[in-house]
């Protein structure tokens, strides 16, 4: 039976589970994915991450379990969970869709979406450069945007370019930082003028459309952006210069 929240019910999950330590509930998911497998000495740490990341290690016989420490209060099951998927990565074992589901939910919740926004803006480094590059201006080509296809509505976030000029990504909206970083990529005569403002656009959608948290689901791009994507001009010829770059 599950909770109203999809998450499993209490009378699901063993008693035992509720009153085990970290070290317990890890010791345990390993014994279940490698059950002849001797167990190596354990450790668990909670660090001061910028993001709800975890990491696991083996290095000389010992286990190395390296977990957010947004995730410290998180329930028994969502440690459990994330028990599951951590092992399961080191040893290539399957796991099951359930654990997944369940992490996935936990951070989904909105009181832990906000609590990892907020520390994410504290303890999370951005590098903006500005946005006068030395040959394209982002603070004009976000305006000229702005006052063509938002009507001059989007209040104007932080720009700047990228360290160096990437290709695998072009740009990316950061909401922890109300940041519009764009690749150094755009910022050289020989790309067309363009392919920056349908990079620079489909970052400004993002402002428009935030991403939407339904249940375990997380959509980025949900259909409304992707609708209102299209109606960029030569939306299709923009796409083309970027498989090109």
């Amino acid at each position: 039976m599950s909770g109203e929240d999809g998450m499993l019910a209490s009378e699901d999950l063993p008693a035992l589970l509720f009153f085990e330590t970290p070290e317990e509930i890890y010791a345990r998911v390993f014994r279940t994915l490698r059950p002849r497998t001797p167990m190596p000495e354990l450790r668990v740490e909670f660090c001061q991450f910028a993001n709800a990341d975890s990491f696991i290690s083996l290095r000389e016989g010992c286990l190395l379990v390296r977990i957010s420490d947004l995730l410290a209060g998180a329930p028994a099951p969502v440690a459990e969970a994330l028990a599951f998927i951590l092992l399961g990565k080191l040893y290539r074992k399957p796991v099951a869709r359930v654990y997944a589901h369940r992490y996935r939910l936990y951070l989904n919740r909105h009181d832990v979406r906000r609590q990892a926004q907020l520390v994410r803006q504290i303890r999370g480094r951005k590098f903006l450069s500005g946005p006068a590059g030395q040959h394209r201006n982002l603070e004009e080509v976000f305006e000229r945007l702005n006052a063509r296809h938002f009507d001059g509505l989007l209040g104007r976030p932080q720009l700047g370019w990228s360290r160096r000029p990437a290709r695998g990504m072009l740009g990316h909206f950061d909401p922890s930082h109300n940041a519009i970083v764009i690749s150094r990529i755009f910022d050289t005569p020989g790309v067309p003028l363009l392919a920056l403002e349908y990079v620079v656009f489909h970052e400004m959608l993002h402002l428009r459309f935030p991403v939407n948290h339904l249940g375990a689901r997380r959509r980025v791009h949900t259909r409304e952006f992707r609708e209102a994507e299209k109606k960029f001009p030569q939306f299709q010829e923009a796409k083309e210069m970027l498989k090109r770059l």
